[in-house]
């Protein structure tokens, strides 16, 4: 904890949706999903105005179709959400050295540590929001961020939550047990519905009334480590430091989901998901892992890993799925997960070919995302031109798959500059169809 607000915390909005809001002209204002297609989906990210139907992530894509069925359902571009990310930390760094991202749209600041920001006062820091938003939406060509600045990484990112979408929230220094007195004790991290509810059993609601309860009686109820946290953060206890990136020892992708999910099959896909994302950042790094880690939060807070390490390093997506897929199966979900992570250690700079990957396997890709599940049986038939994806056409340009089946696939011919384009369908092999880039 500090005297001064000079933590900062900023989130991207709707990220996912919003880059794909960004880049097809024709989706802007309309309701996007983007997610797992397949008969398994799940959604990753809803637009704002997906999200007014119900739609949120970590929910079942078929149970969003039947809720907002007249939807943009998109399978992800990593490559876009990786450039537009790339912008939105480098802006960040320039405020100061210490940037910790958290995932690819939301990371922590020190302003302390910056050699300018560090004389802000809170009206300095306000304005220097403004002016970074305003960068993000300029130099990213149209994303939005919410900011919070606060004297905790806890308060900043309760502030940044206060302030979506699109805006500001700065909570000055000796206000904070006023502005979390009366939050629900959902807005502390952890608190999942089964906690809340054993909460309030005993009357417990807010997070003024979790004040009332002593460590004592909150260990005999969450267990020591979680109900010493919790007692903590309802006080706006929090000495975490900003850290940021260091030597790559291990890399890992992780989520909290906002509601519990017991369903293994659920976890299972976005296990294997999340093994593809892990992939793609091994191979973009040149790099490669012995052991692959499995982390799970429980409903309580509890939190454990598994580990099971390779005869030799990989950075295949389904080694790392396998795997990750079979330490799962070892928990019992039954009482709700509300986190999950998949991670490689034991880093190597070459890789061991799989000699158990057949050619009749479906081939990892990009598609999936950081909730959205993996398509079954015959993925390389149905992901050739998956829904969302840019393409180019000989003669008519740039464009994205509007959709695909039956030997078909449709094209809608626009960019992030054009306006809205026409429509056109074609042959699924047709020579003057190809995949295309993403726009810089």
């Amino acid at each position: 904890m500090r005297r001064q607000a000079t933590f900062l915390h900023l989130d991207l909005d709707a990220f996912f949706a919003a880059v794909e809001q960004r880049d097809k002209p024709s989706l802007r204002g309309k309701p996007v999903v983007v997610g797992g297609l397949g008969p398994r989906g799940v959604v990753s990210t809803a637009s704002y105005e997906a999200r007014a139907y119900g739609v949120r992530s970590a929910m079942r894509t078929a149970e969003a179709r039947a809720r907002c069925p007249h939807a943009a359902y998109l399978s992800g571009r990593f490559d876009a959400y990786r450039e537009a990310s790339r912008v939105v930390m480098a802006r960040l760094r320039e405020i100061s050295p210490l940037v910790e991202p958290l995932s690819l749209d939301e990371a922590f600041v020190d302003l302390a540590a910056g050699e300018e920001s560090r004389f802000l006062d809170l009206v300095g820091a306000r304005a220097l929001a403004e002016q970074v938003r305003a960068d993000i939406t300029d130099r990213t060509g149209g994303l939005t961020a919410s900011v919070g600045i606060a004297s905790s990484k806890f308060l900043a990112k309760i502030a940044s939550e206060l302030a979506k979408p699109d805006g500001i929230h700065v909570v000055e220094p000796g206000t904070e047990l006023e502005i979390l007195a009366p939050m629900s004790v959902r807005a502390i991290p952890g608190v999942g519905p089964a906690t809340a509810e054993r909460l309030r059993r005993m009357g417990v609601h807010t997070v003024e009334e979790l004040r009332g309860l002593d460590v004592p009686e909150l260990t005999s109820l969450l267990g020591t480590a979680y109900g010493t946290s919790l007692h903590a953060l309802a006080r706006g206890v929090d000495h975490r430091a900003v850290i940021a990136e260091r030597e790559t020892k291990s890399l890992s992708v992780e989520d909290t989901f906002e509601t519990d999910i017991t369903d293994p099959r659920v976890l299972a896909d976005i296990a294997t998901t999340m093994s593809r994302r892990l992939s793609a950042r091994l191979r973009e790094r040149g790099m490669s892992g012995r052991t692959v880690t499995l982390k799970i939060r429980h409903h309580d807070f509890e939190t454990h890993t598994r580990s099971a390490t390779l005869a030799g390093p990989t950075d295949d997506a389904r080694t790392i799925a396998r795997t990750a897929t079979g330490l799962l199966a070892e928990i019992d979900s039954s009482s709700g997960l509300r986190l999950l992570g998949v991670g490689v250690s034991g880093m190597a700079d070459w890789v061991q070919d799989d000699l158990f990957v057949t050619e009749e396997e479906p081939p990892a890709d990009d598609e999936g995302n950081k909730v959205a599940a993996v398509p079954v049986a015959s993925a390389r038939a149905r992901t050739r031109w998956p829904a969302g994806a840019d393409v180019v056409h000989a003669e008519l340009g740039p464009g994205w798959v509007w959709g695909s089946g039956i030997g078909r696939v449709t094209v809608r011919f626009e960019t992030r500059t054009s306006g809205p384009g026409p429509v056109r369908t074609f042959d699924v092999n047709d020579p003057s169809l190809r995949p295309g880039t993403v726009e810089p």
